[in-house]
């Protein structure tokens, strides 16, 4: 990506429901050095994925406006319940580039499936939108889409339960009827789930590939700074630093930030 001159407080935004979403924006670190990320995390609020679709979208508007308050020029929808219930009245209100975790993850599934059998798991909300079997089916036709919510695994996560005896169960149980089905796909349909991926790798089978939407993500952010080189050139500043908003400060989450980052995060409270 080719870079030339340095603007202020220009910079990429990245919303969640909680800390998940962090796992985009350490992608997102990693694949497009020297951009400076504004992240929100609704911690206060999560999940997302059992509220109703209005108060969902509602509180997408929220977080979208608090990011371009803080700069931000292109934003990234961390949160498959929001990607799923509020992308569109995004797009609709606010004219500003917006990618979203989900359709990356639906190219890449649809993509490399060798016998077109895909599994998704994902919040109530998300799986209960049908997005990602609309999207494979719009890209696979013949292909079948398995999909099972797990509404537990993002207050596990949340909570820290990375490597609980519980988790493992609860993973293995939601998992069950996945296994029979011969997938050889399984999208990961939560910016929560990859820090699950050593849980969940293992109890659905090693010949199940796994799709994590934050690298997928962070690759469709690549490619439209590539297209895009005045934004990519206003949005480049190494100087910068990012900054990590959370609407709850919790300990649990600081560990988490770290944990994902390899590095201790600051996490500043605000009540947006």
């Amino acid at each position: 990506m080719a870079v030339i001159t340095f603007y202020e407080s220009i910079m990429i935004g990245i919303f969640d429901s909680g800390v998940g979403g962090m796992t985009v924006a350490r992608a997102i670190e990693q694949m497009c050095p020297g951009y400076p990320l504004v992240y929100f995390g609704d911690i206060a609020k999560t999940p997302y994925g059992s509220k109703s679709p209005d108060t969902i979208k509602n509180y997408s508007i929220n977080n979208t406006e608090f990011l371009l308050q803080h700069g931000a020029e292109l934003i990234v929808i961390a949160c498959n319940s929001a990607a799923s219930t509020a992308r569109e009245t995004l797009n609709q209100q606010y004219n500003v580039p917006m990618l979203d975790v989900i359709t990356p993850a639906v190219n890449r599934a649809a993509e490399i499936s060798k016998n077109g059998r895909i599994g998704v798991i994902g919040t109530r909300a998300t799986i209960k939108s049908g997005i990602y079997e609309q999207g494979i089916s719009r890209q696979r036709p013949k292909s079948k889409v398995l999909s099972q919510a797990c509404p537990l695994l993002v207050p596990l996560v949340e909570e820290g339960w990375l490597n609980k005896q519980e988790t493992k169960m609860i993973i293995r149980r939601y998992l069950h009827s996945m296994r029979s089905k011969q997938i050889d796909t399984l999208v990961l349909g939560c910016t929560h789930y990859p820090l699950l991926k050593h849980l969940i790798g293992p109890r659905i089978g090693r010949r199940v590939q796994l799709i994590d939407s934050s690298v997928e993500v962070a690759k469709a952010v690549h490619s439209f700074l590539d297209a895009h080189p005045d934004s990519a050139h206003r949005l480049y500043n190494p100087e910068k630093k990012s900054r990590f908003f959370v609407s709850d400060l919790t300990e649990t989450a600081q560990q988490l930030a770290a944990k994902i980052f390899g590095r201790p995060i600051p996490l500043e409270k605000t009540n947006a």
